[in-house]
């Protein structure tokens, strides 16, 4: 009763046209060889050729694209299918795949990755019972639960690779000499996304042998006939069967349109809104900003009309700098002209995407994949500690399980941060069931459990304490067992190469060598299975260091089943009955790295990301993460999905999530907040085309990570029958010939393929008249299939070093190459495309980190930044150069971001005119006449009620805003000036400069959660400031003694000098107190370089201005003050 179907199997359907890339042995388009080996429990590698991975025996390549697809009959379950992937995904799960350029890709099966005892019951190391052949030392298969796969009714426990050897040569059991008959082990869900349903007994119950049983003919054959009877049932697909009210049938298109039929029975609702700034606020605002424009415009002009004579030098460098000022407030406050607030409804969106239907029973969710990305680089800068908490607040999200996929890059290939992930992902097994039994807020255990709050707050369980002092309790071990690894890796690696070296000089005995020569046995870094780390080792050496060391992948939790798995009150240390017990997909993945390759830093690893995520599980959505930025509001990416998944969300390229941080003094010595930037700037950017992208917090449309245009239906090529129908590369991009998408994307089939998938995913429910290019509802029901080996060796090649050769990734495609500041310049490159962004602020913060409050960190992040911006500002990303398609405010807030660095020149020379003003006895204008005084006032006062305004739209405060002005002058005379310097050197003469640390003192106070805040760390970036500050000082004293002395005091001219040196010392105060520390003492070193700098100045001025007696025949008789 078997039907021979044309459809294309699945494995067809990943690779059409052949195995490609699948395949032992294959040649990529550059002449590189590719091959899969595995390495089996036993220690012996093996070929992983296309029949070891898929089991499809002597098939020929006329056959390859076709299925048979066999009646599911009590006497004939596919439950060796569903075994052999369970067996394949436990395989790649606990296997170590490395590979890169010119070496071979290997699966290594570990059979354990930790010392510690492992929670979760399918990774590496867990308990279970060892295989039932002669001489196999291997562990049999898992399920979910941690109960053993017995592929047999006999229940012959059996590991995954003896069953697959099994299969291959003979198909019968090894324990009862049978072929393979599967017993009653079924975990599998109802499946209801092809419109076919499970097949039940006539009583409900599903008992496969008592209906085999009961359905038997007097000849004990299988009575077909009566089965079909009485259980209504089906032979499978393109049969006729009885479906029953609540299914829907194997008709796709009659699936589709009685799905649009539900949701056109009900209303259409918006999932997000947005809210307009009240006008009684937004219009005194615009107002108040073309006052002071036009205010400007006339004050500049009197001063360019009426110079000082007496003092033109003095003149023409003040007149210089308030045009620049002008210019650069222009820049910076002509985009604030629109902004907007916005809100999501989460409740809609439930409604639309997980709420049962008749067509969806089981309430499986509609919602897109989500893949989140979290890079590291050195564990020894940043704490595993605070990773594995990041990593655990993303796997307990409240986002379908199922949908949600999680990628650590491990940039530094560190054994450290390898068996750390690992650990976190054994905890989690009881972490986030935790979470969702007691909705615990926030889901990063650190942060949770040093709240100082009353916990039991809106808790309801009555096991709750008893659960949260358990958790508690677990949570300190694993701290304890992350804080010992480098310790246990070192200890275990000494005693490995201990054991190398005894190996090594008995056999070097044993051969007749010199007894007193020292065997060269290489001190590697092992792993907890007795193995050696492929990445970079403690002591480093060939092929094993930071930037020369083979790729890996890990996939350390797998991908889970497609329907919900109960917990019970036996199978962990805590009561999870009724609560969904799966964890979402996590792999580690470190890039390839070898010497001559330009790796790109943080940029290319994000890359590497997104090749190997489009590979293995190709969530339409990318959310990136910093390793110290966590997850706080668990509902943060369901926020995010209302955007997208909204009328209009197509042209949405990412959705930014304002940055929030912990650990900042009280009062925001040095601005860390940033809120003026974060809740002012980007909020006005939101009603403009959007706010930038700023490197962490953000969801990507990965589509648009690709480099292709929004969709457009003039540009479209062709038009599909239907809406709702996926389209081919080439109609995203009529200039792209599919042809040559290698060299765009890289000579990857998978990835390749993947593009479009990715793209009809992630577009919205067409499900309003105004949704163009929108998807049917119900498409995204469906499970993703199981990872297999060859699937994983394929993103295991994507990450290596040499795949972006002659390709556009870095330069179209992914994260852009070429500047610190990589952040911004992907943003900028997506708005020049015509997409637009959204800024998502949440009641409850989404995501919270830390950022330095140390004077001296500061300074050097605020480096990094204004060193972007420069490097922006002169090569082809800086917006003078931008297409039409960026909005005229957007681009004048780009130009801003390349621009403001430079104002550090005029406002280090505006920061010294009080103090040559103060000594020279000269200020700006000839006279202090009221024509000056009055400019002055309005600009002074529309100023303030501009500041006023913002804080009222915004939500800051006016200590924020001060905040902000203080460290605005502090990061100009320092950093952005040294930013200029440094990449005016780079882009003349191709020098680069770094400005490092040169002292460094510890603090005192270790239990001072602030004690960073009081170290003084000296750097050369804090010259200028202290210069600026002791001149105005020096200057104020001569000033006021030479008019306190002078027979004709013009104290006219002294209060115009003193004023604006006030104002410059006012805005220097936060990097005084900085500087003095703790105990208010200043390092020496501040004191010689200031004092020698200010004498070296003021006598420099005594020099070209040297005191005459003219000033002294003009007095009336009486003393008067002379310089010494």
């Amino acid at each position: 009763m078997a039907s021979l179907s044309s459809q294309p199997s699945k494995k067809g359907q990943r690779s059409p046209g052949g195995s490609g890339n699948s395949q032992a042995g294959s040649r990529n388009s550059n002449g590189q060889t590719v091959k899969f080996a595995r390495r089996t429990s036993s220690g012996r590698y093996v070929s992983l050729s296309r029949e070891d991975i898929d089991m499809s025996g002597e098939l020929s390549g006329d056959y390859m694209n076709y299925t048979v697809h066999i009646p599911p009959t009590p006497d004939n379950q596919p439950m060796d299918n569903s075994v052999a992937a369970k067996a394949e995904e436990q395989y790649v799960s606990n296997s170590l795949f490395t590979g890169g350029f010119n070496s071979v890709t290997r699966a290594h099966l570990m059979d354990r990755v930790i010392d510690s005892e492992v929670s979760h019951p399918q990774m590496a190391g867990a308990k279970g019972a060892s295989c039932s052949m002669p001489a196999c030392d291997g562990k049999i298969m898992k399920d979910e639960r941690g109960n053993d796969v017995t592929p047999c009714e006999c229940r012959f426990k059996i590991c995954r690779d003896c069953y697959m050897d099994a299969q291959k040569e003979t198909g019968l059991c090894p324990g009862c000499k049978e072929p393979y008959r599967v017993g009653d082990y079924d975990d599998d869900g109802p499946e209801y996304s092809n419109g076919t349903l499970k097949l039940p007994a006539p009583d409900g119950k599903r008992d496969p042998n008592n209906m085999s049983m009961m359905k038997r003919n007097q000849g004990g054959d299988f009575d077909h006939n009566r089965w079909l009877f009485e259980t209504s049932g089906t032979y499978g697909y393109g049969n006729a069967f009885r479906p029953q009210d609540d299914m829907y049938g194997d008709d796709e298109d009659e699936r589709l349109h009685g799905e649009l039929m539900e949701n056109n029975d009900k209303p259409w609702k918006p999932l997000s809104r947005r809210i307009p700034i009240p006008a009684a606020i937004l219009s005194p605002y615009r107002l108040l900003i073309a006052t002071r424009l036009v205010v400007l415009c006339f004050f500049l002009h009197w001063r360019l009309v009426h110079p000082n004579d007496d003092a033109i030098w003095l003149w023409l460098m003040s007149i210089v700098c308030e045009l620049w000022f002008a210019f650069s407030w222009i820049l910076d406050q002509i985009p604030k002209l629109c902004p907007i607030n916005r809100s999501t409804d989460l409740e809609v969106l439930r409604e639309k995407f997980d709420m049962p239907s008749p067509s969806n029973p089981t309430g499986r969710s509609d919602l897109p994949g989500v893949d989140l990305f979290v890079s590291t680089a050195d564990p020894e800068k940043e704490p595993p500690l605070v990773t594995a908490n990041t990593i655990l607040s993303i796997l307990a999200a409240d986002y379908p399980v199922e949908k949600v996929s999680c990628y650590i890059s491990d940039d530094g290939g560190a054994l450290l941060t390898f068996e750390a992930m690992a650990e976190a992902a054994s905890f989690a097994d009881l972490w986030v069931p935790f979470c969702r039994k007691h909705d615990i807020e926030p889901r990063n255990p650190e942060t949770y459990f040093s709240l100082k709050v009353d916990p039991t707050k809106n808790k309801s369980r009555s096991d709750f304490v008893k659960d949260r002092r358990r958790m508690k309790r677990e949570y300190d071990e694993f701290k304890v067992r992350i804080n010992g690894l480098p310790d246990s890796i070192r200890r275990r690696s000494e005693a490995f190469n201990a054991r190398e070296e005894m190996k090594m000089l008995k056999h070097l005995r044993e051969t007749g060598a010199d007894p007193l020569e020292k065997p060269k046995v290489l001190k590697a870094t092992w792993m907890a299975d007795g193995t050696h780390w492929p990445g970079t080792w403690s002591v480093p050496s060939s092929e094993h260091s930071k930037g020369d060391h083979a790729g890996i992948l890990q996939v350390m939790l797998k991908p889970p089943s497609h329907d919900p798995l109960m917990g019970n009150s036996e199978d962990k240390l805590l009561d999870f009955t009724d609560i969904d017990i799966r964890l979402p997909m996590f792999v580690y993945v470190s890039r390839e790295k070898r010497p001559g390759y330009d790796h790109n830093k943080k940029a290319g690893a994000m890359n590497a990301l997104v090749r190997a995520s489009a590979i293995l599980s190709n969530g339409p959505f990318i959310l990136n993460l910093d390793c110290d930025h966590y997850i706080y509001n668990c509902k943060a990416i369901r926020e995010g999905m209302c955007f997208m998944m909204d009328r209009g969300g197509e042209d949405i390229c990412y959705i930014q999530f304002p940055q929030r941080f912990e650990g900042i003094d009280p009062s925001d010595r040095y601005a860390n907040h940033n809120t003026v930037f974060f809740d002012g700037n980007m909020r006005a950017l939101d009603g403009v085309q959007g706010p930038v992208y700023v490197g962490t917090g953000c969801m990507f449309r990965r589509f648009a990570l690709y480099g292709f245009d929004p969709p457009n239906p003039e540009r479209m090529t062709q038009v599909k029958e239907s809406e709702t129908q996926p389209l081919t590369t080439s109609d995203f991009d009529p200039d792209l010939d599919v042809n040559l998408l290698p060299k765009r994307f890289g000579n990857s089939t998978l990835l390749a393929e993947s593009i479009p998938i990715a793209e009809f995913q992630g577009r919205p429910i067409a499900d309003h008249p105004a949704i163009k290019f929108g998807r049917p509802p119900g498409a995204l029901r469906i499970p993703r299939e199981p990872l297999d080996a060859a699937t994983v060796a394929e993103a295991v090649s994507a990450i290596s070093c040499w795949y972006e050769d002659k390709t556009e990734w870095g330069d179209r495609v992914g994260w852009i190459y070429g500047s610190v500041t990589e952040d911004v310049v992907t943003g900028y490159r997506m708005h020049n495309r015509g997409w637009r962004s959204i800024y998502c602020i949440t009641k409850r913060d989404a995501f919270r980190g830390s950022a330095p409050i140390n004077l001296t960190d500061r300074l050097h992040q605020v480096l990094r930044w204004a060193t972007g911006s420069v490097e922006i500002f002169f090569s082809r990303n800086n917006a003078f150069l931008a297409s039409r398609r960026l909005k005229i405010l957007q681009r004048l807030a780009y130009l801003n971001v390349g621009i403001y660095p430079f104002t550090s020149i005029f406002l280090i020379v505006y920061c010294f005119l009080p103090a040559l003003s103060l000594i020279s006895g000269q200020f700006i204008v000839k006279t202090l006449n009221v024509t000056f005084l009055v400019y002055l006032l309005i600009i002074t006062i529309c100023l303030i009620m501009l500041a006023i305004l913002e804080v009222k739209w915004s939500g800051i405060g006016l200590e924020e805003w001060w905040r902000n002005e203080q460290f605005w002058l502090i990061s100009g005379t320092s950093s952005h000036l040294a930013a200029c310097i440094q990449g005016l050197l780079k882009v003349m003469a191709g020098i680069e400069i770094s400005f490092t640390l040169t002292s460094k003192s510890a603090g005192e106070d270790n239990d001072d959660i602030y004690a960073d805040l009081y170290l003084v760390k000296w750097t050369s970036l804090m010259i200028p400031p202290i210069v600026i500050a002791m001149i105005n000082i020096i200057a104020l004293a001569i000033a006021f003694s030479r008019t306190v002395y002078s027979s004709v005091p013009q104290w006219s001219k002294f209060m115009g000098g003193a004023f604006f040196s006030f104002w410059v010392l006012a805005h220097l105060y936060p990097f005084a107190k900085g500087l003095m520390g703790r105990r208010r003492k200043t390092p020496t070193i501040v004191f010689v370089w200031s004092g020698l700098i200010a004498i070296t100045l003021s006598l420099l001025w005594i020099a070209i201005n040297p005191p005459t007696g003219a000033a002294q025949a003009d007095g009336l008789g009486g003393s008067t003050f002379e310089f010494p």
